[in-house]
């Protein structure tokens, strides 16, 4: 899937100079801003120094390597994501509401590093092992939306591999046009999107 950049903050970033006082957080996010806005293979660790205005040097002070820059940032969409799976209880129909509600928020609280997410390919070992837990991930809400339908609480005429890709399609596609401290409010959104995405799927 082709997703728009999530936010245009590294541009609106001034670059620091002399005494910068960045901290580990704020070059990560400077950082995935700019992976976002020219892609994490086009961008350079002279890119990302000139945007922050510090020397490379001074960045591997913080950051071994640009490639570690993404693993962190990758992991922090996806060690949220799953959180999100392991703390519901409930009927498994209960569980897979609380677990599309979860996403959403996951989504609009990190909108830059799951759009960074969106965008992994494989190109390297990092990537690959994102692109796994992720459908790690996507097994998991299969399992469950298996689960409620054999509890008799999800139509029992539909994929659960395929509702899996569909509803995480509609979720995913957020990061193209939802923007954080717009008018739409973040809880209205995962209630919207659970209305759709639920209401098609349960019993009759």
């Amino acid at each position: 899937m082709t997703v728009t950049p999530a936010t245009d903050a590294a541009s609106a970033t001034p670059a620091r100079r002399g005494r910068p006082g960045y901290d580990r957080s704020q070059i990560l996010e400077v950082a995935v801003a700019l992976f976002n806005e020219q892609g994490y293979d086009a961008t350079s660790v002279a890119d990302l120094a000139a945007r922050l205005g510090l020397t490379k040097s001074a960045l591997y002070h913080h950051f071994d390597s640009k490639e570690q820059l993404l693993a962190e940032a990758l992991d922090d969409a996806l060690g949220a994501l799953e959180e999100v799976l392991d703390q519901p209880d409930g009927s498994p129909a209960e569980r897979l509401e609380a677990v599309l509600r979860g996403a959403v928020r996951v989504l609009s609280d990190r909108l830059p590093s799951v759009t960074l997410l969106l965008r992994v390919r494989g190109n390297s070992d990092t990537e690959r092992a994102a692109l796994e837990r992720r459908r790690a991930f996507d097994q998991r809400v299969t399992t469950l939306v298996q689960e409620a339908q054999d509890a008799g609480l999800v139509r029992a005429d539909i994929d659960g591999a395929v509702t899996t890709r569909l509803i995480f399609g509609m979720v995913n596609s957020l990061v193209e046009w939802y923007r954080p401290g717009g008018p739409i409010d973040r809880d209205q959104l995962a209630h919207d999107v659970v209305t759709i995405a639920l209401d098609g799927m349960r019993t009759r």
